[in-house]
């Protein structure tokens, strides 16, 4: 069951009396929003701040709050407030999110595109919302998968940090494999960079044009015509 401690510092004072702000919907749409999509056994704190207090509201009879589409409340974010009952305004309510749950944990300092193993890590609670994409919280995560840059003894393991393994290094030969409509051909090229599997990469054909396909394991660039 979600544990939600909310810390609400939106007392009445905050907003104009004439705006008739219904707190507790506040809360409840908060509390809503938070829980929505997060696992069991995570711990949520939610802070909703004050307006600006040189707000001047038209006196409304019924507000409600929103979140703009596809908007996340997670860190420092905010919540709309709109009046739908007595005047037309809106306003955006600071608040800040931090969820707390079991995340990796690097158990001793660990160099980057290093293959990553169950032992490197210990499972403890640390702030999912210190990174914009959370945490890793399970070693199926680590699968296929390297540091993208180095992780010290003790620091949480963010889900950006991990990625694909390189497959192909820049100056790599490379065999292009080009598909057309009714047609496919192989060449050999020239890797311009580095790219993990699935990734796009440039190269530079025997011929000197530049094309930029697919990266593949075995050091293969797929490119569509």
């Amino acid at each position: 069951m979600f544990r939600l401690l909310l810390a609400i510092a939106c007392a009445a004072a905050a907003l104009p009396a004439s705006a008739a702000v219904d707190v507790a919907e506040l809360r409840r749409f908060v509390d809503a929003q938070v829980a929505a999509g997060l696992p069991a056994g995570v711990r949520t704190e939610v802070a909703i701040g004050e307006l600006a207090p040189h707000l001047r509201l038209a006196p409304c009879a019924r507000s409600e709050p929103f979140v703009a589409p596809q908007a996340r409340l997670w860190g420092r974010s905010a919540i709309g407030l709109r009046c739908v009952q007595g005047a037309n305004w809106s306003v955006q309510v600071p608040v800040t999110v931090r969820v707390f749950g079991p995340a990796l944990v690097a158990a001793r300092a660990l160099a980057p595109n290093q293959p990553l193993a169950a032992a490197d890590f210990a499972l403890k609670e640390v702030e999912w919302t210190r990174e914009a994409h959370g945490m890793a919280s399970d070693h199926a995560q680590l699968d296929s998968r390297v540091l993208a840059r180095p992780l010290a003894a003790g620091q949480p393991l963010p889900l950006a940090a991990l990625r694909a393994p390189q497959v192909i290094a820049a100056g790599d030969p490379v065999r292009l494999i080009g598909q057309g409509r009714g047609f496919a051909i192989t060449a050999q090229a020239v890797a311009l960079a580095a790219a993990s599997d699935g990734q796009p990469v440039r190269v530079r054909t025997e011929s000197g044009r530049v094309l930029t396909g697919t990266a593949r394991e075995g050091r293969r660039v797929e490119v569509l015509f």
